[in-house]
């Protein structure tokens, strides 16, 4: 009999996970907490982060083994269905007076999303941020429920509330690497399992059900 594993893993991948390995316990999050969760010790057989550099720091502190890539993702702006602002294109943060939500400093939703503006020439906007948030389904719930104007979520974040927002592309050339990684905790009492997680996500249908959620090919 397969034993549960407990994984951790990014906010980002709370749909899709349990429709991977169903009977796996998860608790889902910022992976930055999660990574810390890691460094003072909590028991665990997976991190799953929605960036590499996470799991490359745990990775170089002996604690878990080689991260793996295992997907992708793009970032995209969202606005309440109703929109209220007026917002039709991410240069629109630029107004006075819209309620901008992001992902803290040191969460990956959040490092990219400043890198996305970054790219686009629109640091300032940043002065609008009337909410930084711990991981991306927090960004995701504020604008859906109309506490904010405008977030800064994944592409397949926007896609579990259709209907409640609307999408805002970013064009390629502004868009961040963001690549999905993967290690065993080398405290695991289950590493043959937790390995066979990792090898379970590459599989052929994995990939399919990550595709079908909206992911990118891990390339």
């Amino acid at each position: 009999m397969n034993p549960v594993l407990t994984v951790l893993a990014a906010a980002s991948l709370t749909n899709v996970f349990p429709a991977i390995a169903p009977k796996n316990h998860y608790s889902f999050g910022g992976s930055n907490m999660l990574a810390a969760q890691i460094e003072q010790g909590a028991p665990v057989d997976l991190f799953a982060s929605a960036n590499t550099k996470l799991p490359q720091q745990l990775h170089s502190e002996g604690l878990v083994e080689k991260p793996v890539v295992f997907t992708r993702n793009e970032l995209i702006l969202i606005v309440p269905k109703s929109n209220p602002a007026g917002i039709h294109s991410v240069y629109d943060l630029r107004r006075s007076g819209v309620k901008l939500v992001v992902g803290t400093t040191g969460v990956p939703v959040g490092d990219y999303t400043r890198v996305v503006l970054h790219n686009l020439g629109l640091d300032g906007v940043l002065s609008n941020v009337v909410s930084r948030e711990t991981d991306v389904r927090e960004v995701l719930a504020k604008v859906a429920l109309g506490e904010a104007d405008a977030g800064f979520v994944y592409t397949t974040d926007a896609r579990t509330v259709r209907g409640k927002v609307a999408t805002i592309g970013i064009r390629r050339s502004a868009q961040p690497i963001v690549q999905y990684a993967v290690a065993v905790v080398k405290s695991s009492h289950h590493l043959a399992a937790a390995r066979a997680f990792v090898k379970l996500l590459l599989a052929k249908p994995s990939q399919v059900k990550l595709r079908a959620a909206g992911f990118l090919a891990r390339r």
